[in-house]
């Protein structure tokens, strides 16, 4: 295994930006920065062990520090994805955060962690090689109330395993929802769109959403509509019944906090298989529905609609302001914790 760090460049502030690539001994490997902790290159085998780069990004630091959207693989936080009104209530103390959609905050508001330069250390042991990455949140950043110490652990092992691990500990009540925000597209990410990828989502229920996407505390039933993905299905296959695609929270059956399979995803042209296991209780599918052409990456390419997936391990959104939904606040003197794991392999069929 083999694990390399690259200095990339000193941010006005005096903070530096890092590369670094971490390599197994089965072709896999995986680049990423400690701007924003975020996941620039995977590599992953293929049939006849061709190996592609399965992530769609930016290709180069520079345009990740200039450009916020569309979260490029990277740790999204304080709070991922929604939250309504911007504002919650704590203990019967309210709380304004950053509005920065509307009437509304989407993934941790205008600065959110994926625009920090966030603390490395690289760590290599036999079994594996990962990046431990650490940010301070102080009080009242983007709203939120508490300081919030946060570590963000990055490791693949030789079983072709990517995880991600997230700790964090507050002085003061405070949200925390930490995901990592990639977008797959497991026959390449200069391949073109999705579509035909076929996905499995262990899940029977949907969050019912407001016209902004933003929970209404309502869950929908899967069964008989377009967004169960119990059995098999292609992820075009009935996403014209939709309007521009998926984006929507999908409630895992999982609610014990264990790692447990959430979702796999198969490629037939290039047998990879996608296998997402994690401790979270949702799970957001996004499916690059707003891609327009007009967001250039790796290569100068123009992405276009459904040219990759997201499958964002979460609590679900809006959380802190629906009392029925799994508890997003932090407490001081405890510590939260979450953990996904991407597992990649070859198959024939998923």
């Amino acid at each position: 295994m083999k694990l390399i760090s690259e200095l990339q460049c000193k941010l006005s502030s005096g903070d530096e930006v890092f590369r670094f690539t971490l390599e197994n001994d089965y072709g896999m490997t995986v680049r990423l920065t400690n701007y924003g902790g975020t996941l620039t290159e995977v590599w992953v085998p293929g049939k006849q062990g061709k190996t592609d780069d399965v992530i769609l990004c930016y290709d180069s630091i520079d345009k990740l520090i200039v450009n916020t959207e569309p979260y490029f693989g990277c740790i999204v936080g304080r709070t991922c994805n929604r939250i309504g009104g911007a504002k919650f209530t704590i203990d019967g103390t309210e709380y304004q955060v950053s509005p920065n959609k509307g009437d509304y905050q989407l993934h941790g508001g205008f600065e959110g962690f994926n625009k920090k330069a966030w603390t490395a250390k690289p760590v290599q042991t036999g079994n594996e090689v990962s990046v431990v990455l650490e940010y301070f949140s102080p009080d009242g950043e983007e709203g939120f109330p508490g300081n919030l110490q946060v570590k963000a652990v990055y490791s693949l092992n030789n079983q072709n395993e990517l995880s991600v691990s997230f700790y964090a500990m507050t002085d003061k009540p405070t949200p925390v929802n930490l995901t990592n925000h990639a977008y797959w597209n497991l026959a390449g990410e200069s391949s073109g769109n999705v579509l035909d990828h076929q996905l499995v989502i262990y899940s029977d229920q949907i969050t019912e959403t407001n016209s902004n996407l933003v929970p209404t505390g309502l869950l929908k039933p899967v069964a008989g509509t377009p967004y169960d993905f119990n059995q098999p299905h292609k992820i075009g296959e009935r996403i014209d019944q939709l309007y521009k695609g998926y984006d929507d929270n999908y409630c895992l059956r999982n609610l014990s906090g264990k790692l447990m399979p959430a979702a796999k995803v198969f490629d037939e042209k290039s047998g990879r298989l996608m296998e997402i296991l994690t401790t979270e209780p949702g799970m957001q599918l996004y499916t690059a529905n707003w891609f327009d052409g007009s967001i250039t990456g790796k290569g100068g390419l123009a992405y276009m609609p459904h040219a990759a997936f997201c499958t964002e391990t979460q609590h679900y959104p809006n959380s802190m302001n629906i009392p029925g939904f799994p508890n997003v606040i932090l407490r001081p003197g405890n510590m939260f914790t979450s953990q996904t794991i991407w597992r990649f392999s070859v198959a024939d069929s998923i």
